[in-house]
């Protein structure tokens, strides 16, 4: 009766026990299908988005707790073919930065770093002697050369005395109403004998076009004075002295009416112009070679000056003073 009661119970649990693994598996197939609904199926594809994920935060996927191994579950695995996010995605690198610099300034200009061409105020370039009258660069006249007492060496040039008397007289044709004043020429006679003179005067009528009234100390340099004619041929230079060239306004010149000259010139003037009224005013030139402005205009302002050449000297500081021989510290080119 004992071993009869001890038998049930046994017999029993078995049942309990065969009947409690059927009920497991059953859990454990629920479990699986929950956790292939949730992830969205199995599949290469299905641990990209952790991968993506991972590689842009740059943290370690946590292990799962219920690995036996310890090992992290396949789904949790970056992916082979999962790309990679490059570091300079986000952020650029030194010389994606560096060459963006270059685009973003502008360059300076070429005219920012064209040079001043003047002395004192604005020089043009000079070209050919497009303005030159009767006397030309390059030219050889031919004539006779007379002589006449210089005296102080003044003239019709309205210069003033002058200490050096290498000077000359120009024949009415040629003068030109004082356009040959302050030139420089270059005499050779038919001997060989050459001089260099400066013209401060007028030859009048019938002084003949080419010939040349010199002072006796000129003519004395190409032949005795008793000669009185001397066949000549002379040249207009271009030459290394003055250093700068002045201006000097009129007597009686005011605010009202002025003239002006120019002096110690190296290449004959061939215009003087005024600032005024927001432009440039040619003045007209008289035979005893000053500029006039008959109504004041520009006098006491910028004085633009212009030789045969076309060079243009623009001269700022000229005091409206009288008589007074003021430099303008700059001289045209020399030819």
């Amino acid at each position: 009766m004992r071993a009869t009661k001890h038998a049930v119970p046994r017999a029993r649990r078995g049942r309990v026990l065969v009947m409690g693994v059927p009920l497991a598996l059953v859990a454990v197939g629920l479990v699986v299908c929950l956790a292939f609904a949730l992830t969205g199926g199995g599949g290469s594809g299905s641990g990209q988005p952790v991968a993506a994920a991972v590689a842009a935060t740059g943290q370690a996927v946590p292990t799962a707790s219920g690995g036996p191994d310890g090992a992290t579950p396949p789904e949790a695995q970056p992916s082979p073919t999962a790309p990679t996010p490059s570091p300079s995605a986000g952020t650029p690198s030194p010389s994606a930065s560096s060459s963006a610099k270059p685009s973003a300034s502008p360059k300076p200009s070429a005219s920012a770093s064209a040079p001043a061409s003047a002395t004192a105020g604005s020089r043009a370039a000079a070209g050919p002697a497009s303005l030159a009258g009767r006397i030309r660069p390059g030219t050889s006249y031919q004539g006779v050369a007379t002589s006449y007492d210089a005296a102080d060496g003044n003239g019709a040039c309205s210069f003033g005395p002058s200490g050096d008397l290498m000077i000359a007289a120009m024949n009415h044709t040629d003068y030109e109403t004082s356009g040959a004043c302050g030139a420089y020429v270059q005499v050779r006679s038919a001997g060989g004998a050459s001089i260099t003179v400066r013209i401060v005067n007028e030859c009048p009528l019938p002084c003949a076009p080419g010939q040349l009234d010199l002072s006796h100390e000129a003519f004395a340099k190409l032949a005795d004075l008793s000669v009185g004619r001397l066949p000549i041929t002379w040249t207009l230079l271009s030459p290394a002295a003055p250093d700068s060239m002045s201006v000097r306004y009129k007597t009686g010149s005011s605010q009202w009416w002025c003239g002006i000259q120019v002096i110690g010139h190296r290449n004959p003037v061939a215009a003087l112009e005024v600032q005024a009224g927001g432009g440039w005013r040619r003045l007209s030139r008289t035979d005893y070679n000053y500029f006039l402005s008959p109504d004041g205009s520009g006098c006491g302002g910028s004085i633009r000056v212009t030789d045969i050449y076309g060079e243009r000297l623009t001269v700022d500081g000229i005091a409206l003073q009288p008589d007074v021989v003021q430099s303008a510290h700059a001289q045209f080119a020399r030819h």
